[in-house]
């Protein structure tokens, strides 16, 4: 049986995404998971006007699909390790929410806190629970459905419940809480809350478990930097990240580089 020959598309960007998360690790590996990971959708010539989104102030959350243009390869294969199962169980591409897909589109649920409309052209929708990169292309945005878009008895798989968000204990050493209350000073609320639960996820490969390594996730800015113990992390320091991020890497010793066949996120 001949197969049906099909187009190829391509799609332009209608936005792109301002997320508190500079670097991939240690990005929360489903929306909103921590509430405090907060950002925007800005919409990009020629789709910023406000006739585009009349209307969706009336909505909740949002859906947004998006590339994972960070993880783009050339190929593609049809298995993958979730880290959910260790990283060291296969299961199908199709049945994960690896980005490392034959088409790298993601989707997320994100819930809309506001939309900011200023000069210029410059529509942003406000979001929480934000799972995605920084400057993330962003190929579509729609309205959440809770009527149609919540199944209340859908089947997880392998990935039945939300992952544990207290992993790891997280304590600060005092300079890393007093570092943090000035930035909240400063104006980046709850930054403390969201060091810490992007820490006590636990965003190490199920591989790297070496106690007293180094580690650092990029937040608003900013290097967190804490050491991995037996069951606990230790915040002890926050400093101005470098730029360019280097990739979620700690510049002494970090998560290595994501691969396919290392540590793709979980489904």
């Amino acid at each position: 049986m001949n197969e049906p020959a099909l187009s190829s598309y391509s799609f332009q960007p209608v936005a792109v995404v301002e997320s508190c998360f500079k670097a991939k690790f240690g990005i929360p590996r489903q929306p909103g998971l921590i509430r405090e990971a907060r950002g925007g959708i800005r919409l990009l010539p020629p789709f910023n006007q406000p006739n585009a989104i009349r209307g969706l102030e009336d909505f909740s959350h949002i859906w947004v699909l998006f590339v994972f243009h960070e993880a783009l390869r050339d190929g593609w294969k049809a298995t993958v390790r979730p880290p959910r199962l260790g990283g060291d169980r296969r299961i199908g591409v199709f049945a994960s929410r690896s980005p490392f897909r034959p088409c790298p589109i993601g989707l997320s649920v994100l819930k809309l806190t506001g939309i900011d409309i200023g000069g210029h052209g410059k529509i942003v929708l406000k979001v929480e629970g934000l799972d995605v990169v920084d400057g993330t292309p962003v190929l579509d945005i729609k309205p959440y459905l809770p009527y149609t878009d919540s199944v209340p008895d859908a089947i997880g798989g392998f990935a039945p419940e939300a992952p544990k968000a207290d992993a790891l204990r997280v304590r600060f050493t005092e300079e890393a809480e007093r570092k943090a209350a000035a930035l909240e000073k400063r104006g980046l609320a709850d930054f403390r809350e969201l060091a810490r639960q992007v820490v006590a996820s636990d965003p190490r490969p199920a591989y790297q478990r070496e106690l007293g390594r180094v580690y650092g996730v990029f937040l608003s800015g900013h290097e967190v930097v804490w050491k991995a113990g037996d069951g606990e992390a230790v915040v002890t320091d926050i400093v101005p990240a470098p730029h360019p991020f280097m990739g979620g890497k700690r510049r002494a010793s970090t998560s290595p580089p994501e691969t396919p066949e290392a540590s793709p996120p979980e489904s």
